[in-house]
């Protein structure tokens, strides 16, 4: 980024500060951000433009560009399984969370779900569906 861009953003947290001590106000706030938000758009736009255009001659830059887009930011923390086993593993993180929205599908209820129990006096609950018909689908 350039140094407009940075002054328009440092312009920003400087309203944020002045926001929060009511010595600013909201709109002259909401102009400062939309500012900042849309000069860093348009540099991210013309960098990512230049990298395009220029990828013949230089293509380490596009692939750093490329590689830091492509990092993995943060890890889904550690899980408990059915038995309450603290679960560490990626294969097994990803069959306990597939485990776990599987059973919202198949009615599996466990003991960290939620069970409705229905109320007594309400004439709907013992009521049949109405049936679909081929024209009502």
């Amino acid at each position: 980024m350039n140094k407009e861009v940075l002054g328009k953003i440092k312009q920003k947290k400087e309203a944020y500060r002045g926001r929060k001590q009511g010595q600013v106000a909201w709109e002259e706030y909401r102009e400062t951000v939309r500012t900042a938000r849309d000069e860093a758009r348009k540099a991210k736009a013309l960098e990512e433009l230049n990298l395009d255009r220029d990828v013949k001659e230089n293509k380490k830059s596009f692939y750093t560009y490329v590689s830091d887009k492509r990092r993995m930011r943060e890890n889904v923390g550690p899980l408990r399984n059915e038995t309450r086993n603290l679960v560490t593993q990626d294969m097994e993180k990803a069959e306990v969370l597939n485990d776990f929205f599987a059973s919202v599908f198949t009615c599996k209820c466990s003991s960290h779900t939620a069970q409705v129990t229905g109320g007594k006096g309400r004439d709907w609950e013992n009521a049949e569906p109405p049936p679909v018909g081929e024209d009502q689908v």
